[in-house]
């Protein structure tokens, strides 16, 4: 569960964002202010993980804010969403690390795709023990699709299942077999075939027989490259 903090000047903006945030898994919004000063003052009471945070607070910028977050509240990413459209703020706002900057008003597709996205690349990175340059490239967004998406989904293939598996392939450093798969998925071994086989199918994944210790081969899933 990600703790998740608004700091916005207005409070009925303030409200929108946190009924976007219900109506999603895995995030609680535990607290929202309305100036500088009070968002410092919940980071410190309060355990936050992700800060949304406006830049024209009603006290001061909220990008006056990011190197005191950087420097005390480490532990706290930020994405900035706002109405600011000014070069020199996004700069600033990039050169101190947010994740992402969403100019307002925000529909609620760029608002969950956003929260999606950085769900996404914090569950990679605790999921994973060892960073390979496939996962750095996942998290900077320079990693190609593994499924192709024009092409439409055939019988017996969920979309949401079948991103479910790819999130896992991207976590797995040595591959993984339809068995692995299966348990980590909460599914069977031949539902979990029958997805691997798929990806395979689409040209990104490999599949090689490997043989165990007592000399069953099974058949093992890499992601390319």
């Amino acid at each position: 569960m990600i703790r998740v903090a608004i700091a916005e000047d207005d409070f009925r903006v303030a409200s929108i964002h946190e009924r976007f945030l219900l109506k999603m898994e895995g995030v609680k919004v535990v607290g929202k202010t309305l100036t500088g000063e009070e968002t410092l003052k919940l980071l410190s009471k309060e355990h936050v993980e992700l800060l949304l945070l406006d830049i024209y607070m009603q006290d001061q910028l909220g990008t006056d804010l990011l190197p005191l977050i950087r420097s005390d509240f480490p532990h706290v990413d930020v994405i900035m969403i706002t109405a600011a459209t000014e070069k020199e703020l996004v700069e600033i706002s990039l050169r101190n690390g947010v994740v992402d900057y969403i100019i307002k008003p925000v529909t609620q597709e760029r608002f969950h795709l956003t929260i999606e996205n950085y769900k996404k690349k914090r569950n990679l990175l605790e999921n994973t023990t060892e960073v390979s340059q496939h996962v750095i490239d996942t998290i900077f967004g320079h990693a190609k699709p593994l499924v192709k998406q024009n092409i439409g989904m055939p019988k017996g293939i969920d979309p949401l299942t079948l991103q479910k598996v790819i999130d896992i392939m991207k976590t797995v450093e040595d591959g993984i077999s339809a068995e692995e798969m299966g348990e980590k998925m909460g599914a069977s071994r031949t539902t979990a075939r029958r997805y691997l086989e798929y990806i395979t199918s689409t040209g990104e994944v490999t599949a090689e027989l490997e043989y165990g210790i007592v000399g069953r081969p099974e058949r093992r899933y890499r992601i390319k490259g």
